[in-house]
């Protein structure tokens, strides 16, 4: 069924309604779908590299309200949809003792989730059951998800199709060395 999905929104990219439909799977993959709105993104900014930066900021909308909807999910709905989207992930277990750490880091989780291929979705709905801050919620899904696009788009714009294999297989990774060096960095400064 993954498959079938991956490639159903891999066919989008070359729709005349492309923008609406990254905005709809940028929006439901920050709260339930599977499938990452980059799937879309690629093939549409390489298309048409001019428009990269409108793109970037599409996916970035949509994704914010798409997570600000997973805020809802996890906020009113946690026992009925919550819940059940936490165990497709297997991220149920964990729920509660997370929960009572959330808070304390949860811009970092948001931000952490927001940039690198750890679902974000989980943390969209784990930030409205720990009722998180959702001034400070908005914030960091607003940096991260820019940040995530928009470091695409400028990648796609600048250097084409030749870099579509290194964001498909190792931005994430750099992603993650990035979050980790900034965190460590915030870390080690608080004990010099």
């Amino acid at each position: 069924m993954l498959k079938r999905l991956y490639a159903w929104t891999l066919a989008q990219a070359q729709s005349r309604h492309a923008l609406w439909i990254l905005a709809f799977v940028a929006f439901v993959e920050s709260s339930v779908f599977p499938i990452p709105p980059d799937i879309l993104m690629i093939p549409m900014i390489i298309a048409r590299p001019k428009a990269a930066f409108k793109i970037a900021g599409i996916a970035t909308l949509a994704s914010v309200l798409g997570g600000m909807f997973g805020y809802l999910i996890g906020y009113a709905l946690f026992d009925v949809v919550g819940q059940p989207v936490l165990e497709l992930y297997g991220k149920a277990a964990q729920a509660e003792a997370f929960s009572a750490r959330f808070n304390d880091w949860g811009a970092w989780a948001v931000l952490i989730a927001g940039v690198t291929p750890f679902p974000y979705k989980v943390i969209t709905i784990m930030s409205g059951w720990t009722q998180l801050s959702l001034p400070v919620f908005i914030l960091s899904s607003v940096v991260a998800r820019a940040l995530r696009f928009f470091v695409v788009a400028a990648l796609l714009w600048k250097f084409g199709a030749p870099i579509r294999d290194f964001i498909e297989k190792r931005l994430g990774l750099v992603f993650i060395a990035f979050c980790v060096l900034l965190v460590g960095g915030f870390v080690l400064l608080k004990y010099l």
